[in-house]
């Protein structure tokens, strides 16, 4: 048997096998005697009856070539996909940093405002209030003593204060209102600022009384008005300011005390000591008390890396 194939690779590749059958011998040898008009219809017939096999296998490769075609489409569009997501992701982060930073501005202004208002007034209280006593040419030297021992003692009272209430009320009674100070912030204020309005409102009030009074008692007063503003006034730049970044604070973030209690109050939002501590400036102190020296020197540490790095 006799085979023949054809392979052409163009557009469709195309397989044809072609087969053609031979005379059998005995036949070829029969032949021979018959006459040559029976020999001449014979080979006619056997012509015309001769069978032609052919099958042919086409590859369609329009079929490939579109699949493939399909494939980098699809690798093109996964591959845009890909950089639409980031785009959106860089404008999402371009957004909240914009919003962060109007924030912090906003923030900014109102602690400047407020503590520039406060101190300016707090100053100017206690030159009249001084200046309107010794008008009669005697200084009240008990009272002036009583006016400054009470701003001091109101200024460190107050860190007692705020230690107690921390645990006792904020963390307890009134933790819906503080929850928001431990929560990711929503715009500049959170409704844990409400707790500074509060402390305010008796620091006025001492002061007023003590300014337009004269006397020992009235001295006392405004001298624990005095103090409580002064708390108030570091703990905003110290706390708000340094520890969770509401505001810029320049050089006091390199005060290696003001970083230590940072670093202290830092762990108090991290609950690893179940929220000790809960004052600010004593916080370090606490942390002693209750063995956490270690993790408040990796904060120290952690937090000195992340100063360089930016």
């Amino acid at each position: 048997m006799a085979a023949g194939l054809s392979l052409s690779t163009s557009c469709r590749t195309v397989v044809h096998f072609k087969q053609t059958p031979r005379l059998p011998t005995s036949t070829t040898a029969h032949t021979l005697l018959f006459s040559p008009l029976e020999k001449f219809r014979l080979i006619s017939s056997f012509k015309r009856s001769r069978p032609d096999l052919t099958v042919c296998f086409v590859v369609e490769e329009e079929k490939l070539a579109e699949g493939l075609v399909g494939g980098l489409e699809d690798d093109s569009i996964v591959e845009s996909g890909e950089e639409s997501e980031k785009e959106i992701s860089a404008r999402r982060v371009a957004e909240k940093m914009e919003r962060k930073r109007s924030e912090r501005f906003t923030y900014l202004v109102a602690a400047v405002m407020s503590s520039f208002g406060i101190t300016s007034m707090a100053l100017m209280a206690v030159y009249y209030r001084f200046s309107w006593q010794m008008e009669g040419g005697e200084i009240p030297y008990t009272e002036m003593f009583g006016t400054f021992a009470l701003s001091v003692g109101a200024a460190v009272g107050m860190e007692f204060w705020a230690r107690w209430a921390h645990e006792a009320l904020w963390h307890a009674s009134l933790w819906h209102m503080h929850e928001s100070h431990h929560k990711p912030r929503e715009g500049p204020f959170e409704l844990n600022d409400v707790f500074a309005i509060i402390n305010a409102v008796p620091a006025i009030a001492l002061m007023a009384y003590g300014f337009f009074n004269k006397g020992l008692i009235p001295g006392l007063c405004f001298g624990a008005g005095l103090g409580i503003t002064m708390f108030g006034i570091a703990y905003m730049f110290v706390h708000d300011g340094l520890v969770h970044k509401r505001f810029p604070v320049g050089p006091i973030a390199n005060v290696p005390y003001f970083r230590k209690v940072a670093s202290a109050h830092q762990l108090h939002h991290s609950e690893k000591f179940n929220g000790i501590p809960y004052g600010l400036f004593l916080g370090p102190k606490e942390l002693e008390e209750v063995g956490g020296l270690e993790e408040l020197e990796k904060e120290i540490n952690r937090r000195i890396r992340l100063s360089k790095s930016l």
